[in-house]
């Protein structure tokens, strides 16, 4: 996989429950994290006494986080509206070079900052709610 641009990994959110994904207005900085908790099935008979986890077992969650500046009122004013009303909206966070992560996310964090004399700017947070699909890029990257 060659070097990506930071800029190119985005948050794109469904902004009318019909499909219509648009990017999260004015992210400048972008991270997804995926876990999986272990179910732990060690017991007097463990060889060695090594800890043994169950596989397939245990919840599998996603959280994304963002942080950038207003820009785009329509993005921003969904934004919003997803906190306060609670809703769990099917978000799509495109990876360059690697895939989508597709399904629906709740918003755990909305923090809005600004100084005196520079931009407002916010923090967003999210929270896998439901199965996620994940789709590879069928793109090949190019041989260096």
């Amino acid at each position: 996989m060659a070097v990506q641009n930071g800029r190119d990994l985005l948050i794109k959110m469904d902004m009318t429950g019909g499909g219509q994904f648009e990017t999260v207005a004015g992210l400048r900085a972008t991270r997804i994290g995926f876990n999986a908790e272990t179910v732990d099935v060690t017991s007097l008979d463990s060889t060695g006494r090594w800890r043994e986890l169950l596989g397939g077992a245990g919840v599998r969650s996603a959280s994304i986080t963002g942080s950038g500046v207003f820009r785009d009122s329509g993005s921003d004013a969904r934004v919003r509206q997803v906190f306060f009303d609670g809703e769990a909206p099917r978000c799509q966070v495109v990876i360059p070079d690697f895939g989508i992560v597709d399904g629906p996310f709740v918003i755990t964090g909305l923090e809005y900052a600004g100084t005196w004399n520079g931009e407002a700017t916010y923090e967003l947070t999210l929270a896998s709610a439901g199965a996620l699909t994940f789709t590879a890029d069928a793109t090949p990257a190019p041989v260096p």
